[in-house]
């Protein structure tokens, strides 16, 4: 008797509903593509608060706490897009260490 080896594919399924509520599947991101579009985002939040602190100033703005929510959403953004870059580094220079 044979043994055939087990076959390590990812196996798709797809079907179709006649209801109409079959999601249709996403291509999924690759990682770099996932980073870009955080990095775009961090930055949109980073020149939303820029916009908003300057209207602010010029007292276009009556309601101070859409500012303040807008700085801290940018800040934590930043901070975040900091701490991956700094893990990522350390991970590189971790790598660069090793003996082969």
């Amino acid at each position: 008797m044979e043994i055939a080896p087990l076959e390590m594919t990812p196996v798709k399924m797809s079907a179709r509903s006649h209801l109409g509520e079959t999601k249709v599947e996403e291509p999924t991101k690759s990682f770099g593509e996932v980073l870009t579009d955080a990095l775009k985002k961090t930055n949109e939040l980073q020149l939303t608060s820029d916009k908003l602190n300057a209207a602010l100033a010029a007292g276009r703005i009556e309601d101070v706490s859409q500012v303040i929510v807008a700085g801290q959403k940018a800040d934590l953004a930043l901070q975040l897009t900091l701490q991956l870059r700094n893990r990522a580094t350390s991970a590189y220079q971790e790598i660069m260490r090793m003996q082969v």
